[in-house]
């Protein structure tokens, strides 16, 4: 069970609604309700103060204060004293009746209570007895039991809140206290009829716009995780297909966030994946090929001989040696191919110390100085060295060797009494520079990119002898060293290879 992606990304997106949109309905909830709660049973505060300075003058109310209500409640609260009216008879008790400890009087006042507020008014005295009931309700009634009258007759304020039962209600006990002497209780209360049926249906909006909040959501979640998943599902696709060996995949992009960046790189991937099992196709094609002119001589040759050449003396040395030198050939190839094959598996040890490149590359041309005057260009070679030149980091033979492949090329491609120069130099970014340069036949620039690849020869038809292997060594040792290694040539003109090493 939701063992997809897609079935994962609409659940969690559901459950992350469903918690969202509870948390907010049961925040809301509570703060309405305690809110509304608080309001009445300031708003019966309010009133129960207005009720006793209106019938008692002299006399107060002991409990919280309204001016300590916040602006809305005592919006309220005047709302109430506003809709809150006391009638009584003309006749007024005496300064001595008002300053005694006893409200009996009150009970042979003609006194009227009325409210359009759904408030129940009433004043007892300190036995509990009900004196004034603005619903005019019997006035004998005791409420000495009362726990809120229990309390108020102690001289505390108290108050409840009853939301179970089947007249849900606020009620406040207030004592009456005269020169500090508690002489009665002002009980107020306040069905909440209103409150929960608003509460109520809040209740059921929030509901209905949970349950609509959730239509929506789960559309959102589905049509969100197809557009994520679509891409996953054709990388997926694509990635068995590269598995089972067909690199020629590519998926589509549509987007540039994670999943687009993703794709981007899986059709890199894939593309470099069929270049690399390209190359490794013509690789196998060109070692097959370079293996095949030596031994086919090699076989031709040993057919030949044992066919009676070997009974003369000077064609069976020509022959021998024939085979000698394509033995040795073989053997070249042999260990041009191993030592790729070690740059690539990143297994070439280095022997790497500092090195004094002006004093090699001096070396090399003083020994190959005799070898280019004695082939048939009558090449010069020159050394132009920099002073204060750094030492490289490098392994001298490694370098000696990439140094004898590009003058060995310089050699084959020079003109006629042509120049190769050898220059050693230092970098902007304090790198040392070495440059070997022709007055050649150079090079086609649409031919350019591909030199260095392996067994890759320009021409072919005017190749020189080798086998397309040099450059690719050279390359090879020269990216170990961590340095680089380009060619610039212009076709008619000659050709500069340059490489860079590390200072020591």
């Amino acid at each position: 069970m939701f063992s997809s992606l897609r079935q994962r990304l609409m659940l969690s997106h559901l459950v992350v609604i469903i918690l969202a949109m509870g948390l907010v309905a049961l925040t809301l909830l509570s703060f309405l309700e305690n809110y509304f709660l608080q309001s009445a049973e300031d708003s019966l505060i309010a009133q129960a103060h207005f009720t006793v300075q209106t019938i008692i003058p002299t006399a107060l109310t002991a409990g919280p204060p309204v001016t300590t209500q916040s602006p809305l409640n005592n919006a309220i609260q005047q709302q109430a004293a506003g809709n809150l009216y006391v009638q009584t008879t003309p006749l007024t008790p005496t300064t001595g009746l008002l300053n005694t400890l006893d409200l009996s009087y009150l009970a042979d006042t003609s006194l009227q209570l009325g409210t359009q507020l759904d408030t129940r008014v009433r004043l007892l005295n300190t036995q509990g007895h009900v004196l004034v009931d603005s619903s005019k309700s019997d006035t004998s009634l005791e409420l000495q039991t009362d726990p809120l009258v229990t309390r108020a007759l102690q001289g505390q304020y108290a108050s409840r809140v009853d939301t179970t039962s089947a007249a849900p209600a606020v009620s406040v006990a207030m004592p009456i206290l005269n020169n500090g002497q508690t002489i009665g209780v002002a009980y107020l209360s306040q069905s909440l009829r209103n409150v929960l049926t608003v509460l109520n249906d809040l209740r059921v909006r929030l509901l209905l716009s949970t349950l609509i909040a959730l239509a929506l959501s789960a559309f959102v979640g589905w049509w969100l995780s197809r557009r994520i998943t679509r891409p996953v599902q054709q990388l997926t696709t694509a990635a068995e297909a590269v598995a089972e060996g067909k690199f020629d995949q590519a998926v589509q992009v549509n987007s540039h966030d994670e999943i687009g960046r993703l794709s981007n790189t899986f059709n890199d991937m894939t593309a470099r994946l069929q270049a690399a099992r390209q190359m490794q196709v013509d690789f196998v094609a060109d070692v097959s090929h370079e293996l095949r002119t030596p031994l086919t001589s090699i076989k031709g040759t040993l057919e030949t001989l044992r066919a009676g050449a070997v009974d003369d003396l000077e064609v069976r040395d020509r022959f021998l040696e024939t085979v000698e030198t394509e033995t040795d050939r073989l053997i070249r190839l042999v260990n041009d191919l191993l030592m790729l094959s070690r740059a690539d598996s990143a297994s070439l040890n280095l022997s790497r110390k500092p090195t004094d490149m002006g004093r090699l590359v001096q070396a090399l041309a003083d020994r190959l100085a005799e070898q280019a005057q004695a082939a048939v260009r009558d090449l010069r070679i020159e050394v132009s060295i920099d002073p204060e030149v750094p030492l490289a980091w490098a392994d001298a033979d490694r370098i000696e060797q990439v140094l004898l492949n590009l003058m060995d090329n310089a050699i084959k491609y020079s003109r006629l009494r042509g120049r190769i120069t050898l220059r050693v130099s230092t970098t902007k970014d304090n790198w040392v520079l070495v440059e070997v340069r022709d007055e050649g036949i150079g090079i086609p620039a649409n031919e350019l990119p591909r030199l260095g690849q392996r067994f890759y020869r320009v021409d072919k038809a005017r190749s020189r002898g080798g086998h397309g292997l040099g450059l690719a060594i050279a390359q090879s040792l020269i990216n170990a060293h961590g340095g680089e290694l380009w060619l610039e040539s212009e076709e008619g003109v000659g050709t500069t290879a340059s490489f860079t090493l590390p200072t020591a």
